[in-house]
């Protein structure tokens, strides 16, 4: 687990993956959104909405991915993904089949992560 960001509510961690690919955690472990108090969900839905945009800036993908399923790990947490036509899986999600090899140039990660930091600062 690599935590780039987090405060009392939330935690921003990567998801190693070929995408750009990062999560948002609450870090108490309600189930259920419905559960989340309001202005922890206004705080979850600003930091999509500025990793969204810090995604579309720096990458450029075809599309953005967004994703909360928690049917594995019941504990709130919402998935942000930057998608390209050439990576392994598009247009299926990461979760479903393979498609192609794929050997994505994009620019630095770690730059994107110091954007992102940067922006919610």
């Amino acid at each position: 687990m690599s935590v780039i960001y987090e405060n009392e509510n939330i935690r921003i961690e990567i998801e190693p993956s070929e995408i750009p690919w990062l999560k948002i955690f609450t870090q108490q472990p309600y189930k259920e959104m419905s559960e989340v108090p309001g202005l922890v969900k206004f705080e979850i839905y600003d930091l999509l909405d500025t990793i969204e945009k810090e995604m579309l800036s720096y990458y450029k993908p075809k599309k953005i991915n967004i994703a909360s399923f928690g049917n594995y790990m019941p504990h709130v947490h919402w998935h942000i993904m930057s998608r390209f036509e050439e990576d392994s899986f598009f247009p299926e999600p990461m979760w479903g089949t393979k498609q192609r090899e794929s050997d994505l140039k994009l620019p630095d990660f770690e730059v994107f992560c110091e954007r992102v930091i940067n922006a919610i600062a």
